[in-house]
């Protein structure tokens, strides 16, 4: 057997295999509003999941000022997130921290067969998103799920001031 055709054969049974397995999603779209104030700075935003009781399953995202040497100083602002997670990280966290994000729609992509969502056991979870901004509020919405999902389902909070609104879809 020649090495293309060897090759050729072991790339159909990596599809074939790939096809097969079943990897459950996770879609989280956050508006973030942009407010009627003479000085508007981006917020601070975190995305976790927790357990039923309120420890963190996971860190999806931490949106702050990178480039700024202070940046890490005022995540403590994102209060709720910091006392359950935040506080025991070393900045930055790799695949999880990032710039702020202007105003308007962002979307988080999740699958079960990569981190964070790899390790996550069969069970009830909330997704929580808090965002804080200065000289502004801070906000948390909480959105319940079952994980992994069996059916395609959806739910939607609406924010009052630093959040307009989050989205979670889960996909098996």
């Amino acid at each position: 057997m020649g090495r293309k055709l060897v090759a050729a054969v072991f790339t159909a049974a990596l599809l074939v295999d790939v096809g097969n397995a079943r990897a459950a999603e996770m879609a989280i779209s956050l508006t973030l509003p942009m407010p009627d104030v003479a000085e508007y700075h981006r917020p601070y935003v975190a995305a976790w999941i927790e357990r039923t009781d309120q420890s963190v399953a996971a860190n999806l995202a931490v949106w702050y000022a990178t480039g700024d040497k202070e940046g890490p100083r005022w995540l403590s602002e994102l209060r709720q997130w910091w006392r359950r997670s935040g506080r025991e990280q070393s900045w930055p966290v790799d695949g999880v921290t990032g710039a702020t994000r202007p105003a308007g729609v962002h979307r988080l992509q999740f699958s079960s067969t990569r981190v964070p969502l790899s390790g996550l056991p069969p069970g009830e979870y909330v997704l929580a998103v808090e965002a804080a901004r200065e000289v502004g509020g801070r906000e948390v919405l909480k959105l319940p799920f079952v994980w992994p999902p069996r059916a395609q389902w959806r739910a939607d909070a609406q924010g009052k001031s630093e959040l307009s609104a989050v989205a979670v879809q889960l996909i098996p």
